[in-house]
C-alpha cells in the first residue's frame, strides 16, 4: 500500500489568506526535500489558484470558504483547491491564453496557464452556480 499522508485546510477568501495558503503547502510539501525549484513551482501554482478563488469565485467577498486539500502519495503531491462561489461556464474557454472576466482591472488572463506550466498535472471541475474545485499534482521527488 502507497504512503498516504493529508493537510487540509478552510480558510476565508481574503487575499492575505493567499499567501497563507501558499507558504502552508510549500512547508506541507517540503518536509520530503523536493528541490527548491519543485517547491517554488507548487507555491506559484497555488498562489494562482487562490487568487482565482477570491477575485473570480467570490468577487474579492471575505465570506467565501475556500477549501484546500492536500496528499502525498508516492512522492506526489495531489492538491485540491475547492470554492462554492459563482463557478466558470465555459472551463475551456476560461483555460486559453490571456482570458478574463476581470478585463477593466490589471489581470493578465493566465492563472491557469501557469498553474499548467508550473505542475505535472491540471484539472478544473466547475459549473454555474457550483463553484470551482482545481486538482493539480507534481512530482517532489527525483
Amino acid at each position: 500500500m502507497a504512503n498516504k499522508d493529508t493537510l487540509t485546510i478552510k480558510v476565508n477568501a481574503l487575499a492575505a489568506n493567499e499567501s497563507f495558503l501558499r507558504s502552508t503547502v510549500g512547508a506541507y510539501a517540503a518536509r520530503i526535500n523536493p528541490t527548491i525549484e519543485t517547491v517554488s513551482d507548487l507555491k506559484t501554482a497555488i498562489s494562482e489558484a487562490v487568487t482565482n478563488s477570491i477575485v473570480h469565485g467570490y468577487d474579492c467577498d471575505p465570506e467565501g470558504i475556500i477549501t484546500v486539500n492536500c496528499d502525498i502519495v508516492d512522492g506526489v503531491l495531489n492538491v485540491e483547491i475547492r470554492d462554492n462561489g459563482k463557478g466558470i461556464e465555459d472551463v475551456e474557454k476560461a483555460m486559453s491564453d490571456f482570458y478574463t472576466t476581470k478585463g477593466e482591472e490589471e489581470r493578465s488572463g493566465l492563472g491557469f496557464t501557469i498553474m499548467k506550466s508550473f505542475m505535472d498535472t491540471l484539472e478544473v471541475i466547475s459549473a454555474p452556480g457550483e463553484g470551482t474545485t482545481v486538482k493539480m499534482s507534481k512530482k517532489l521527488t527525483a
